[in-house]
């Protein structure tokens, strides 16, 4: 029995006796579609990224009425609205300047808050697009996709007509919410508007 040497197969496109070096290159029809599909894929990728980003812009730019900010975000406005003493050293031959009075700062005003974030529907009333938990709202019964068409008589078109109506309302008031779920049918809920400080 004699030994049967090995041979390595021929490469796909290659024949016995294939181009030897010098030659032309081989056709390779695979790669070419191979690179098609990377450079598609990568311009699908960016054109992708490019839509996310433009429709976090969008959905930022169209924002959301929050009905009863919280604490810490009423702090950071009040705190911007105070006058900031000058950080200059005083010129010598001057006497130093005072320090500022330890008075204590002006409670803000206690105002209601129904503890929702909402935006305006498409046609009329407040789209419900956040339920603060624990809050008035979430208590009552609100879900995100609500849709909140009066507050107590008032009639509600819009955010702003919401958030106003929510402002002239007592913090610790009883009041009926008519709403329109997602699903189309209609509720009545009673809320108690919390405190927001």
């Amino acid at each position: 029995m004699e030994p049967t040497a090995l041979r390595p197969k021929p490469m796909p496109g290659q024949e016995h006796g294939g181009p030897r070096s010098g030659g032309p290159a081989p056709h390779r029809p695979h790669a070419a579609r191979r690179r098609g599909r990377r450079l598609s894929t990568l311009l699908f990728g960016l054109l992708l990224g490019l839509v996310l980003l433009l429709a976090g812009v969008g959905l930022g730019t169209v924002g959301a009425t929050v009905i009863g900010m919280s604490k810490l975000a009423d702090l950071q406005r009040q705190a911007s609205h105070t006058p900031q003493a000058p950080h200059a050293a005083h010129a010598p031959g001057r006497p130093a300047p005072a320090p500022p009075s330890a008075s204590p700062s002006p409670t803000p005003p206690v105002r209601a808050g129904l503890g929702v974030e909402a935006m305006d529907a498409e046609k009329a009333g407040a789209l419900v697009v956040g339920v603060h938990a624990p809050g008035p709202g979430y208590a009552a019964g609100l879900v995100r996709g609500d849709i909140l068409l009066a507050f107590d008589h008032t009639r509600i078109d819009s955010a702003a007509d919401l958030a106003r109506a929510v402002a002239h309302a007592r913090p610790g008031s009883e009041v009926t919410l008519t709403v329109r779920h997602r699903s189309g049918g209609y509720q009545q809920l009673t809320a108690v508007l919390g405190v927001v400080v």
